[in-house]
């Protein structure tokens, strides 16, 4: 049975980001792949416990680089915004936590994009509790969200912008 690959919507600034950092595992992966035929030459008993390092690291490496691969090649990048004024992928938002009355600026990204890190604003995914509530949201609209611990945290839309 074939599965169908789905989507991913990504922002031009994380498609690039993901990019960079598949060639940085690209770069580790020939680092650790020397690092296991040194440790294969010099070792003289296969229960080495430097060997069996070098073999899980490259292999944590390989399975990073193939999962980067693949959300690459299954990657849109948002471009046009039609969203009536709407929250959506890439927007980036201010958001008014009515209890503290301290505003937060966030980018709202698909879960691959959140997950890596660097850029100059913090980043939430669309499948984080805030990033569900958010959106779909128009400017000045509240919202609550229910964290784990039980605890509820109300926001306000102040911004939004692509």
């Amino acid at each position: 049975m074939v599965q169908a690959t789905r989507q991913v919507r990504l922002t031009r600034e994380g498609f690039e980001r993901l990019q960079r950092t598949l060639a940085q595992e690209n770069a580790r992966l020939a680092e650790a792949t020397r690092i296991l035929q040194e440790q294969m030459e010099t070792s003289a008993d296969n229960e080495d416990t430097g060997l069996e390092d070098a073999k899980r690291e490259k292999l944590n490496i390989e399975a990073r680089i193939e999962e980067l691969e693949d959300t690459l090649a299954r990657a849109t990048i948002i471009e046009d915004h039609e969203n009536d004024g709407r929250v959506e992928l890439g927007a980036v938002v201010t958001l008014a936590n009515e209890a503290t009355k301290k505003d937060m600026r966030v980018q709202v990204v698909s879960a691959p994009e959140a997950a890596v890190l660097g850029g100059s604003l913090p980043r939430i995914s669309e499948e984080s509790p805030v990033g569900k509530q958010l959106m779909g949201r128009k400017l000045g609209e509240t919202f609550v969200v229910n964290l784990e611990n039980g605890r509820q945290v109300k926001y306000r839309v102040k911004t939004i912008e692509y």
